[in-house]
C-alpha cells in the first residue's frame, strides 16, 4: 500500500512538471514569434504612413500646446457671438465692405477690424480671414455712403469695456455705439426684415427746370410741390419690379422685385443758409444704387424732365433711363430685426436689438460727423446741382428697341460728349 502510494504522488509530479514546461515553452514561442513579426510589420509599412503617424503625432501636440496657451484667456474673456452698432461717415472710404488684396481702396471695415485686433477683441489671424470670426454686415453701404445704425455681428472675446476700447483705436469718423449678445446661429444680414435709409439733398433740387440754380440759397420749397413730391414716393409703396433702379438685372429676374413700406419727404429746414430736406424710405431690402435711382426718377418727374407715367413703365418689361442721384446724403440709419425680436428678445436669455438707450449718441454722432459733412460739402462742391445739369441728356421716353438702335445710341453719346466731355455714366 504504501509503494502504490509513492508511486501514484511520483506521477502527478511528473504530469505536473511536463505541463509547466509546456507552457513555459508555448510562452517563449509567443513571444519569440512577436519579436520576429515586429520588424516584418515594420518593413511591411509604407513610408506615407510613417509619416501619417508621426504628422497626427505632431498634430496633437500643437493642439495641446495651443489649447494650453489660449485656455487661460478663454476662461478669463470667453468668445460669445454679438451685435455692433455701428455709425461712421463715408466720406473718403470706398464703402463699407473690405476689399481683399487692394489696401488702397479703404473701407470701413479695414478700419474696424484693424481695431478689434488692437483692442484685443480677435486673434490676428481672424483679421485676415474674417470667417473665422463669423463676420457678417446688416447692408453693404456703398462709395462715400454714411450710417448711423449699422448692425454687424461677429464672435469675439468679451474684454472689459469693449466698447471704450475699440473705439480707441477707430478715427472720430467711426464709432462703435453699443452692443449685445446674441444667439450663436445668428447672422446680421440674413436675419435682418428691412432697412431704413435717409437721403439728405438740397431742396433747390425740386426746383422747375428753368430756375437759376447759381444761388440755392435763394430757394425755398413750397407746400404745393412738397405734396406732389410725397404723392410720387407713396407710388413706390408695395412690391414692384426695380430691373430699371440698379445695374444688370434682367426684367425677368426675381431678385428684381423689391417691397417698399414707407418712403417719404419731410419739412424742409436750413443749414448753411441754404433749404434741406430729408427722405427716408424704409423696405425690406435693396438693390446697388436702387434708393438713388427711386430718388433720381423723382426729381426728374417734379423738375418737368419726365412725365409721371414713367414711374409705372419702370417697373414694366421694357428698359426705362433712370437718372441716378449723388451718393453724398445717403445715411443708413436703422436695420430692424422684427421676427428676431419676437422669438428671443423675451427669452430671458437675449435681449431685443433696439437701441432706445442709444439714441442720443446716435443723434449726436449724425450732428457731429453726418449732417456737417453733407451740408458742407453740398454747398462747397454742388453735387445735387452738378448732377442737375445731367437731366435733359437722359431719354425718359426711349424704349428698350430704342436702346439697341446704332443711330439712336451714337446720337446720344454725341450728345453726352457735347455737354459733358467729363461726366461718366
Amino acid at each position: 500500500m504504501f509503494k502504490f502510494r509513492s508511486l501514484l504522488s511520483a506521477l502527478v509530479n511528473h504530469t505536473l512538471t511536463q505541463r509547466t514546461k509546456g507552457g513555459l515553452n508555448r510562452f517563449c514561442c509567443i513571444m519569440s514569434e512577436t519579436s520576429k513579426d515586429e520588424p516584418a510589420a515594420k518593413l511591411m509599412k509604407r513610408p506615407n504612413e510613417e509619416n501619417e503617424d508621426s504628422t497626427e503625432k505632431a498634430q496633437a501636440t500643437k493642439r495641446i500646446k495651443v489649447e494650453g496657451v489660449n485656455s487661460e484667456d478663454e476662461r478669463k474673456y470667453p468668445k460669445k457671438k454679438v451685435v455692433l452698432l455701428m455709425a461712421y461717415s463715408g466720406k473718403g472710404y470706398y464703402g463699407m465692405q473690405r476689399n481683399p488684396g487692394n489696401s488702397e481702396l479703404r473701407t470701413i471695415e479695414d478700419d474696424l477690424v484693424a481695431a478689434l485686433v488692437k483692442s484685443g477683441c480677435i486673434p490676428g489671424n481672424h483679421g485676415d480671414d474674417m470667417k473665422k470670426m463669423s463676420f457678417q454686415r446688416c447692408a453693404r453701404t456703398d462709395k462715400g455712403v454714411s450710417a448711423a445704425g449699422q448692425v454687424v455681428s461677429l464672435k469675439l472675446w468679451l474684454i472689459e469695456d469693449i466698447v471704450e476700447k475699440i473705439n480707441e483705436h477707430l478715427p472720430a469718423q467711426i464709432r462703435v455705439l453699443g452692443f449685445k449678445r446674441v444667439t450663436q446661429g445668428f447672422n446680421s444680414k440674413n436675419n435682418c426684415d428691412a432697412r431704413t435709409y435717409s437721403y439728405m439733398l438740397p431742396t433747390v433740387a425740386f426746383s422747375p427746370k428753368d430756375y437759376d440754380t447759381g444761388n440755392i440759397e435763394a430757394f425755398r420749397l413750397e407746400s404745393e410741390t412738397l405734396s406732389k413730391v410725397n404723392r410720387l414716393f407713396a407710388l413706390y409703396k408695395g412690391t414692384h419690379n426695380f430691373h430699371n433702379f440698379t445695374s444688370q438685372k434682367a426684367p425677368n429676374d426675381p431678385s428684381a422685385r423689391r417691397y417698399i413700406t414707407e418712403m417719404t419727404c419731410g419739412e424742409p429746414f436750413i443749414r448753411n443758409k441754404a433749404e434741406f430736406a430729408v427722405i427716408t424710405v424704409r423696405g425690406q431690402s435693396f438693390m446697388l444704387h436702387q434708393i438713388r435711382k427711386m430718388i433720381g426718377l423723382v426729381i426728374a418727374v417734379i423738375k418737368g424732365y419726365a412725365k409721371e407715367d414713367v414711374m409705372e413703365r419702370s417697373w414694366g418689361q421694357q428698359k426705362v433711363d433712370v437718372p441716378k442721384a449723388p451718393g453724398l446724403g445717403l445715411v443708413l440709419e436703422r436695420v430692424h430685426f422684427d421676427h428676431y425680436n419676437k422669438r428671443f428678445g423675451g427669452d430671458g436669455l437675449h435681449e431685443r436689438l433696439e437701441w432706445e438707450r442709444e439714441e442720443k449718441a446716435i443723434k449726436a454722432f449724425k450732428e457731429a460727423h453726418i449732417y456737417p459733412t453733407i451740408v458742407e460739402t453740398e454747398c462747397q462742391e454742388g453735387s445735387m446741382v452738378s448732377w442737375m445739369s445731367t437731366l435733359h441728356i437722359h431719354d425718359f421716353e426711349a424704349t428698350a428697341a430704342d436702346n439697341k438702335d446704332p443711330k439712336l445710341v451714337s446720337v446720344k453719346l454725341q450728345q453726352r460728349n457735347t455737354f459733358l466731355p467729363d461726366v461718366c455714366y
